[in-house]
C-alpha cells in the first residue's frame, strides 16, 4: 500500500486539528505538515513537496486560491484539494482556473473526503456536483486588478493607500473601482465589495 503524504492548510486551529486527527486514522494517509496560513503552507510545500495539499480558501497572508496558483507555477507533482464552507460558484471557477484538482465542502461526510483524496492522488478530479452545475450559470465579470482594488477597498483602504500599495496612480484606482461598481450594478465601493464577496468573485 502506497502512503499518501498530506499537508493541511487551515486557519481555524480546531478544524486543523480535527482534520489531521481524522485523516491520520486512514492507514494509507500520512500528515506531513500543518499550516495556519497560505504563506506557511507554501514554505512547507517548497521544502517537502507533499502528494496532496488540503486547503481552505480564506486564510491570512495568502488565500488557498493564491496558494494553488503559486504551487502550480513551479510544481506539477503536488495536487491540491480545496475544502471550504463556501458553496459559491464563483470560488469554484476561480479554483479551477488556479489549477486545483478537487473542490469539496466541509459538510461532506468524512468517508467522502478520504475517497476524494485517493481519487485525486490517482490522477482524478473531484468537484462537488451541484457547485459544478452552478459554476457556469454566471460568469465572473471582474478583472484580477479590479478584484485586488475592491478587496483592499473592502479593508477600509483609501484610493490613495490602494494606489501606493499596488504602484498605481490614484486616478487609475478610481477607474478600477468605477468599472467594478458598474459591472456589479453597485452604487458604491462597499456595495460592490459585498456583491462580489457573496458571489465568490472576491
Amino acid at each position: 500500500m502506497s502512503v499518501i503524504n498530506i499537508l493541511i492548510a487551515e486557519d481555524q486551529s480546531m478544524v486543523l486539528g480535527a482534520l489531521a486527527a481524522l485523516l491520520s486514522m486512514e492507514e494509507d494517509f500520512k500528515i506531513v505538515g500543518l499550516a495556519c496560513n497560505g504563506k506557511d503552507a507554501l514554505a512547507q510545500i517548497k521544502i517537502g513537496a507533499p502528494d496532496i495539499v488540503l486547503t481552505d480558501i480564506e486564510m491570512p497572508q495568502m488565500t488557498g486560491l493564491e496558494l494553488a496558483q503559486q504551487v502550480r507555477a513551479w510544481n506539477n507533482k503536488t495536487r491540491i484539494i480545496v475544502l471550504t464552507t463556501f458553496a459559491r460558484s464563483g470560488y469554484l471557477r476561480r479554483a479551477l482556473d488556479a489549477g486545483v484538482n478537487g473542490y469539496l465542502l466541509k459538510d461532506a461526510p468524512s468517508e467522502s473526503l478520504a475517497a476524494a483524496i485517493r481519487k485525486v492522488h490517482a490522477g482524478g478530479r473531484v468537484i462537488d456536483p451541484q457547485l459544478a452545475v452552478d459554476a457556469w450559470s454566471e460568469a465572473d465579470p471582474l478583472t484580477e486588478r479590479e478584484r485586488q482594488v475592491l478587496r483592499l477597498a473592502g479593508q477600509g483602504k483609501s484610493s490613495g493607500e490602494i494606489a501606493e500599495m499596488l504602484f498605481l496612480s490614484e486616478g487609475t484606482v478610481r477607474n478600477y473601482l468605477s468599472e467594478a461598481m458598474s459591472k456589479l450594478g453597485a452604487g458604491n465601493r462597499i456595495e460592490a465589495g459585498r456583491i462580489a464577496h457573496d458571489k465568490g468573485w472576491l
